[in-house]
């Protein structure tokens, strides 16, 4: 296994230990047998993000399709487990900037 390849499956551990509710929903969606689901349904989560600015289709949808994607396309391991650190720290990042802001800091 390749250093990317294992930076991506911590990436999606990870998210699982943020976001509790997905970890099942991952962890079924990145078994091989899934494949004819993943697949159409990376792409349909990334058309809906190309279309956010419709009701109910939201920018979200766009990584979650990339993240999907990158499951069956290793090229893609790499720059998308360096998107979800680089989110991650940003949003940590304003995460602390708004908790200062509040208390008056």
């Amino acid at each position: 296994m390749s250093s990317d390849e294992r930076r991506f499956q911590r990436q999606f551990d990870v998210i699982g230990r943020l976001i509790p509710p997905l970890r099942g929903p991952m962890s079924t969606l990145r078994r091989d047998s899934w494949f004819p689901v993943r697949f159409p349904l990376a792409l349909l989560l990334i058309a809906g993000g190309v279309f956010s600015f419709l009701p109910l289709l939201g920018i979200w949808m766009l990584p979650l399709g990339l993240l999907l994607l990158a499951v069956d396309l290793p090229i893609l391991r790499g720059p998308i487990s360096a998107m979800i650190i680089r989110g991650r720290r940003m949003g940590r990042r304003l995460l602390i900037r708004w908790q200062h802001w509040r208390r008056g800091d």
